[in-house]
């Protein structure tokens, strides 16, 4: 099992357990328009995910990951996603669901965390990250952390009557 320590947090594998944590936070609706969530999930959906959730990321290209703080409590997700073995690559995508937990380092410790396991373990090259453009605590995030905006898609992401722009980040193994 992948258990992955940092100072504040630690990044573990998926478990039947947190049933009550992912269907909280897959149902709101605050963060469908990243998550690209057009309608709600049911606990039986979500459970049949969690019976999948040890497969290995070689297989459903796909790794998800809790942000569990010290105590052990669930407070997040990290993802890597679009594994590309052969290309050396993959997605990244981070969400803290209370808002209490966010801009207090833990999506640095994550995102730091999971990158050393990236370039190291996988022996990925490079990673990538979608964020809408008005997301600046995402931007900010990422862009402290050595990602460099590689591109923007413009109108790409349809949400509440409106279009909005994404941005590529990326960064590339040194």
């Amino acid at each position: 099992m992948l258990n992955l320590q940092g100072e504040h947090i630690d990044l573990r594998a998926i478990e039947p357990e947190d049933l009550e944590f992912l269907y909280q936070l897959e149902n709101d609706t605050d963060i469908w328009e990243i998550s690209g969530t057009t309608a709600p999930y049911s606990k039986a959906v979500l459970k049949l995910y969690l019976e999948n959730a040890h497969r290995d990321i070689y297989d459903v290209k796909q790794l998800r990951l809790c942000i569990c703080q010290k105590a052990g409590k669930v407070i997040g997700l990290i993802d890597l996603f679009d594994f590309d073995p052969k290309n050396h690559r993959a997605g990244l995508g981070i969400i803290v669901l209370d808002a209490d937990n966010r801009n207090k380092g833990v999506g640095t410790e994550a995102i730091s965390l999971v990158c050393d396991y990236s370039f190291s373990t996988l022996q990925l090259k490079q990673l990538y990250a979608n964020i809408l453009e008005d997301n600046k605590s995402s931007i900010h995030l990422f862009e402290k952390l050595g990602f460099q905006l590689v591109g923007r898609k413009k109108d790409w992401i349809y949400s509440n009557g409106c279009y909005k722009n994404e941005l590529l980040y990326q960064k590339i193994k040194s």
